[in-house]
């Protein structure tokens, strides 16, 4: 038997059996808290992969791959204090020698022992259960195989597969939800009389019903589940106590978890009567040196089955384990979620348990949404609510439960834009993210103690808005009235020169139809403006299509790369980048980059966005390059300016054998018809032509990943400095549909960002957030769509190669020089260093130099 005890004699260890995400929770707080590295980590997991996001599980059925539903710095398993063990399943805990042992037969010693082995997806004691084609739905794994089959049928029969869900409540709706992604014809099952009996009351799941039944979803309840029949071992029909059977393919069982505390039973911890590993307040068992947290922890006499209690619960362990006194403050069983697309929130006492409660319901079939508050006796204090259909209000309304919500319940029931809400201060101690348990005190000292100005600094300082977002907009509003308090002016002007802000300037440009920076600093400014607002106002005349950028006085706006319609670089050459739609490209285009290149002796570099860059031409070599470009069918990348760069594309159904559309296709009718669209930050595309992402859509400001039915839109996705992954805007969008979805979105950034702000930061920051904009979108709730629409088509109506209009206009080219005197002539103090065995081709000026090599650069000396 292998001991494993290689941790220096100094350092505490604390063993963790599970790999989930309350695991991967309580080793982000140690390793954050133990800034002296007492204490080394050793997580035993015993799925093949490192924790991930559970409740995101759906998302993969609508192409997220399994490793972008990974929690958190994938660095953190790099740490030294840090051993993850994967496919190492624990097989016994021996409590005398304080020691674990797993199914490889290695032994684990620990101080601290935390079990965090979660839960199982329990399955009702039905003939049939054990069919094939009957799932579970609780691991990457379990969808990955229902997946599987499910496709294996599509290929095999030759009409629409056929599922049922057996449970409707959250796991079973996320699992009609993965079967709807899967194109299955699919019946939820629900033994209660109504769905989500737990969270929603029978208003709450009437309503809630409505709106699944309208997605395709046929919903029955009050069935109980006889058999399940089989033809050959393979399911073929269920059967209930009552009513009709149905002939289904696939079944999944989703009735609820049992907690996964076999460990503990074994190694004679106590359990509670229905399961689960007894804790204390500390989340302590019986034993000193052994914890629970998570689904298998039985604390206050239940098992809790939400993620946000358990995270509360690892961090109590960490505090106790540091010598801190934390205690669990309770559970807060409050939930939001979009369940196939539908907002359900429930929060406090939402049945009116108490006594003496008042309910105030908003039930408007119509609209599809049910809204109750459940209040005091007096109408006064909140005591908890149910929201479907419309779960805007939740944020603002779970952390005033058993608070003075201080005026009209009403008012926080109706439409947003009927009246106003009222606008209650919330306590210190008021938790505003549950999910992290951040008050609305700490969010306030982030701002007054810790420094933080913004929603991103907070965020960062206290992990607000981190987990599942749904509290960004609260945190957003606490942060704007703390700073105001602290006397720091929050501002929205553009800057010294216009109070209004980048969306106020563009739409009184746009409405009064000003075509100058005369004009417009005239009207609505003051001064001669400066590097802030010369450039945004060059971006809203361009993205106005009012002319050439570098006609009259347009020239003088713009930003340095924008000036010559190139990128500087650092050593003063510029960089040519001509457009490749969609990365396709032909032999011979090929070829003339190629000899412009050689020609020219520029290095060249294919691109992440798939196309190519040419490096290291100087200022008056660019007119020339680009007729040769032009010559050859090219156009200008817009490498240079704050405007669609690229639509990246994989190979999609043309070549390969798993594409289910035409993404090349597609990503290059994008790029054609966005290219030359200015905006306040760049935008990239991205289009994949199946499930398995090879474009990396999700990574770009609209993704777009094909469908067996259509396409998925994503918004909102960026790299660089903060990589965020684009959020569903639609499903299974036909080509038009898809098109004019993404025209609005570009259309409403373009008009309603910051200057500078890219895609991601506007949709986290827009109020009611994605939401909102899929309202303004696809349901034109603010009624601009056609107007969104028309611009777009002004756009694509006007567009012309900026190059190409350089070329044909002399006064422009006389930008194009080193020297006013001597246009030909090279700058003699810029120094070029061959990169790579990539030599350009020397001047009769340059043969007349030599090169000499100081401290690893080569410089230019002349005789």
């Amino acid at each position: 038997m292998d001991l494993m005890d290689t941790v220096n004699p100094t350092t505490g260890r604390v063993v963790v059996v599970g790999g989930g995400m309350v695991a991967r929770r309580l080793v982000d707080a140690l390793r954050a808290r133990d800034e002296e590295g007492r204490w080394a980590i050793t997580v035993l997991a015993e799925e093949p992969r490192a924790p991930y996001d559970r409740v995101a599980l759906t998302s993969y059925f609508s192409g997220r791959d399994p490793e972008d539903l990974e929690l958190g710095d994938p660095g953190l398993w790099d740490d030294p204090l840090v051993t993850l063990r994967r496919s190492d399943t624990v097989v016994s805990v021996d409590r005398d020698a304080r020691t674990v042992t797993t199914a490889r037969g290695a032994v684990f010693p620990y101080d601290h022992l935390v079990l965090a082995t979660g839960s199982y997806a329990a399955v009702p004691p039905v003939p049939g259960k054990d069919l094939r084609g009957a799932f579970v739905y609780r691991t990457i794994d379990d969808v990955a195989d229902l997946r599987g089959y499910v496709e294996s049928l599509r290929d095999r029969l030759d009409r629409p597969v056929r599922g049922a869900v057996v449970g409707g409540g959250l796991l079973g709706l996320e699992a009609a939800g993965a079967l709807q992604a899967l194109g299955v014809a699919s019946t939820v099952v629900e033994f209660a009389p109504r769905l989500m009996p737990i969270q929603v009351d029978e208003g709450g799941g009437e309503a809630l019903r409505r709106l699944i039944e309208q997605l395709g979803v046929t919903v029955r309840t009050g069935a109980a589940t006889a058999r399940i029949v089989g033809r050959q071992g393979v399911v073929s029909r269920m059967e209930f106590t009552e009513g009709r059977p149905l002939d289904v393919d696939v079944v999944i069982f989703a009735v609820g978890v049992r907690p996964r505390d076999e460990l503990a039973r074994a190694c004679g911890l106590p359990v509670g009567e229905r399961g689960g590993v007894v804790v204390d307040a500390t989340c302590r068992t019986e034993d000193r040196a052994v914890w629970a947290v998570g689904e298998v922890a039985n604390i206050e006499g239940r098992c809790l089955g939400l993620v946000a209690p358990g995270y509360t619960m690892a961090e109590i362990v960490v505090d106790r384990i540091l010598g801190g006194e934390g205690t669990f403050p309770g559970a807060d069983l409050s939930t939001k979620l979009k369940l196939l697309g539908v907002d359900v929130a429930s929060f406090g006492d939402a049945f009116a348990a108490a006594p003496g409660s008042l309910e105030v319901v908003v039930s408007d079939p119509v609209a599809g949404v049910y809204k109750k508050l459940v209040m005091s006796d007096d109408a006064k204090t909140l005591r908890g609510g149910i929201l479907v259909g419309d779960a805007s209000a939740y944020a603002a309304l779970r952390p005033m439960v058993g608070r003075p919500l201080g005026g009209d319940p009403m008012a926080y029931l109706l439409p947003e834009g009927t009246g106003a809400t009222p606008e209650g201060e919330l306590p210190d101690e008021a938790t505003v993210c549950s999910c992290n348990a951040v008050t609305a005190g700490r969010v306030r000292c982030a701002v007054r103690e810790d420094g933080c100005t913004d929603v991103a600094g907070v965020s960062a300082c206290t992990r607000a808005g981190t987990s599942c977002g749904s509290c960004l907009p609260l945190v957003k509003r606490l942060v704007t009235t703390e700073l105001t308090r602290s006397g720091i002016t929050v501002s929205t002007a553009l800057c010294e020169h216009f109070e209004l802000s980048r969306a106020q300037l563009f739409d009184v440009v746009r409405v009064q139809g000003l075509t100058t920076f005369s004009e417009i600093v005239a009207r609505h400014g003051r001064g001669r403006g400066c590097d802030i607002c010369k450039p945004v106002i060059a971006s809203i005349l361009a993205s106005l299509d009012t002319g050439h950028i570098l006609d009259g006085e347009q020239a003088t706006l713009q930003d340095t790369n924008d000036h010559v319609l190139a990128n500087l670089q650092k050593d003063g050459s510029y960089s040519v980048v001509p457009r490749i739609p969609g990365g396709e490209v032909t032999p011979e285009g090929l070829i003339a980059i190629g000899k412009v290149a050689k020609d020219f002796g520029l290095y060249t570099k294919i691109t992440g966005g798939q196309r190519i860059d040419l490096f290291g031409a100087r200022i008056e070599q660019l007119p020339a390059i680009w007729r040769r470009l032009v010559d050859a069918g090219f156009e200008s990348g817009h490498a240079y300016g704050k405007a669609l760069r690229t639509v990246k594309s994989c190979v999609g159904s043309t070549w390969c054998r798993f594409g289910v559309q035409d993404s090349v296709a597609l990503a290059i009718a994008l790029e054609l018809r966005y290219r030359g669209l200015r905006s306040p930050h760049k935008l990239k595309l991205g289009v994949s032509g199946c499930a398995r992402e090879c474009a990396e859509a999700r990574g770009k400001d609209v993704g777009v990943i094909a469908t067996e039915s259509g396409w998925n839109l994503y918004v909102g996705g960026n790299g660089g400095f903060t990589p965020r992954h684009a959020v569903l805007l639609a499903e299974d969008l036909d080509t038009p549909t898809l098109v004019s979805a993404i025209d609005r979105f570009l259309m409403y950034y373009v008009r309603t960002a910051d200057r500078l702000q890219r895609t991601a930061a506007w949709v986290a920051d827009h109020e009611g957030g994605v939401e909102a904009i899929r309202a303004v979108i696809l349901e034109d709730s603010l009624g601009i769509r056609a107007d969104l629409d028309a611009a777009m088509e002004r756009h694509v109506e006007a567009y012309e190669d900026e190059w190409a209009a350089v070329l044909a206009d002399p006064e422009k080219l006389r930008r194009f020089g080193s020297f006013v005197n001597a246009p030909e002539t090279a700058d003699p103090s810029l120094a070029y260093v061959p990169e790579r065995g990539q030599v350009r081709p020397a001047t009769p000026r340059e043969r007349e130099s030599r090169s000499v090599l100081v401290a690893g650069t080569t410089l230019e000396v002349r005789r």
